[in-house]
């Protein structure tokens, strides 16, 4: 399952994002990821929950953080969830077009390895396709 928080950017979505994972840290079965464009959420993150700052592995373009994500999949068979804020910055989107992609390639990963992917993204539920729209659960 994908799910989006979004909204331009300022409108809160990393409060919303950060409220969700620490709520839902509680009842996780498994591991939790949270991936972030840098370190400054780490004290507002509970301690069960590991924050992985993006830009420390040198990551380019989205074909390399879709293998990274994959990457951190195959390393732990225990992940349930991961949560990306500032999507658009740390998946390295240089096309417009292609966040369709790049969606529907999470969403492939998220069923063939049973990880659900909560994504804060910095658009206005109307600028979106109606693929990622159909998923939004917050907009701001």
């Amino acid at each position: 399952m994908v799910q989006f928080i979004v909204g331009k950017e300022g409108k809160g979505k990393t409060k919303h994002l950060l409220d969700k994972v620490n709520t839902e840290i509680k009842d996780a079965q498994g591991n939790v990821v949270y991936l972030d464009k840098s370190t400054k959420h780490m004290f507002e993150l509970n301690n069960k929950i590991r924050l992985i700052d993006v830009p420390e592995y040198l990551i380019t373009d989205s074909d390399e953080f879709i293998g990274f994500i994959c990457g951190i999949i195959s390393q732990d068979h225990d992940l349930q969830k991961m949560y990306f804020d500032s999507f658009l910055k740390i998946a390295c989107m240089k096309e417009e077009d292609e966040l369709a992609k790049i969606v529907a390639k999470i969403e492939k990963i998220s069923e063939k390895f049973h990880v659900d992917f909560v994504i804060s993204l910095s658009r206005d539920e109307s600028e979106l396709p109606e693929s990622i729209r159909k998923n939004v659960i917050v907009s701001l």
